[in-house]
Order: C-alpha cells, then structure tokens, then sequence
C-alpha cells in the first residue's frame, strides 16, 4: 500500500492506493506526506481540481471493499450527479428497498473514499442529515458543488 497526506480547503485528506487502485480517501488530523506514486499524485490533483471548481467527475480506479449492502449502496453514490442531492430514503428505493434508509445512512457513513465516493450527496428529508467527517464538512461540500454547477451550466 502507498499513501499521502494532502492538504485541503477542509484539512488534511490522506489517500491510499495498492494494485493500481485507490481504496480510501479519508480526512486526517495526520501531517502531511508527499504523493511519490503516480496514482496518488493523479488523485491529488484530481482532488485539488475539484475543490477549485474545475472537476466534477473523477477519472481514477478505485476499489471499495465492503458487504455486499455496502457495495451496492456505494454504487449508487456514484450515479448522483455532481451538484444535486437524493435523500437516503431515494437511495434505500434505488437499491430496491424503501425502508433500508437507517442501513444506507449507516453505509454511507463508513463509506471509505469519500469525496471521489460522494455520500455527502445523500441528505435527509428534513436537513443535511450526517456525515461521518462531521456535518460542516458535507455542507461546505454541498455548497461548492451548489456554486460551480450553476458556473458551469
């Protein structure tokens, strides 16, 4: 496995890779380490481009490890398209099951390369709803996306 520490507007974001594949992009309190390997300097910058309002789709293999549950409800996070939200309620319907709402919530909350993954797409039906990096960071997220979609419709 190979790993960086990378700053951002919101802090700290340590990206892992291993076989060609990032797994985990995770905020950190960790110090910052350099992106020697190839795929995590794509990932940084990708990262960076993002957060300057110049990415919206990531273009990096990533490989997620998870229940079966997981697997697929992560699968779904990866069809919201940026700037737009669907409730966990949606998703838990787009995975054929109404009322998995509490277990989408509890996946997405272990979701293990957020951002790339984007699970702060998924809000409640009466707020943001959490976020396993804290609920500031999903609306700051939100609100940068809100901000650069209309940029760039």
């Amino acid at each position: 496995m190979v790993c960086a520490v990378i700053q951002t507007p919101l802090g700290h974001v340590r990206i892992e890779a291993e076989n060609g594949a990032v797994e985990a992009v995770l905020f950190t309190e960790e110090e910052l380490i350099p992106a020697k390997d190839e795929l995590l300097q794509r990932a940084e910058k990708q990262l960076q481009e993002y957060f300057a309002g110049d990415r919206q789709e990531f273009d990096l293999p990533i490989r997620m490890k998870g229940t079966a549950f997981q697997l697929a409800a992560w699968r779904v996070l990866q069809g919201i398209p940026y700037g737009q939200t669907i409730t966990y309620g949606e998703e838990a319907e787009r995975l054929g099951n109404k009322n998995a709402a509490r277990a989408v919530g509890g996946a997405n909350h272990i979701n293990p390369i957020c951002i790339i993954v984007p699970c702060h797409r998924v809000v409640a039906a009466n707020g943001p709803g959490g976020y396993g990096p804290g609920v500031e960071k999903k609306e700051y997220l939100l609100a940068l996306e809100r901000k650069y979609a209309r940029r760039n419709e």
